[in-house]
């Protein structure tokens, strides 16, 4: 009787390579589709878009408070109850923005000019300097309401005091 190594050959066969590639394929597919990145996006931006209306509304109430209970020119001259885009176009406020139907912008430039906003912020997806996509109206008892004009995912953002 004859003995006989037998080698043994080394390494996956092709379809055992073929099996873990399909495996990892569907693991990857579920893990994308459960972390749903364009809501994931959306909801950054919408997080983005509530703190920018929180920052406008807090520059304009400290400077209200810092000049005697007196508003910002741009913002006294707002016809009451009547939303307008914040902005510096001279015309076409009224487009992009819900809710909004003047045509000339509020400026608030002067917020950002004395020192309470870096600058003033426009909307993350297509909001500009000219036209931010975020409204202003301010009503017969004072209060200011800051509002995001296109929030994403059937959002509210909107801020009063």
């Amino acid at each position: 009787m004859s003995m006989q190594k037998r080698i043994m050959p080394r390494g996956f066969t092709l379809m055992e390579l073929l099996i873990v590639i399909a495996i990892i394929i569907v693991l990857a597919a579920a893990v994308f589709v459960a972390l749903n990145p364009a809501k994931r996006f959306a909801d950054s931006r919408n997080a983005r878009r509530s703190s920018d209306v929180v920052a406008i509304l807090s520059a304009l109430k400290t400077h209200q408070v810092d000049n005697g209970g007196t508003y910002l020119t741009a913002v006294s001259g707002l016809t009451v109850d009547t939303a307008y885009q914040i902005g510096t176009a001279a015309t076409g406020c009224e487009t992009g923005c819900t809710g909004v139907t003047q045509a000339a912008c509020a400026d608030l430039t002067g917020l950002a000019t004395a020192g309470y906003l870096g600058a003033v912020p426009a909307d993350p997806s297509t909001g500009t300097a000219a036209e931010t996509l975020y409204s202003i109206t301010r009503n017969t008892s004072g209060t200011l309401t800051v509002a995001a004009c296109v929030p994403e995912s059937a959002a509210v953002i909107t801020v009063s005091r």
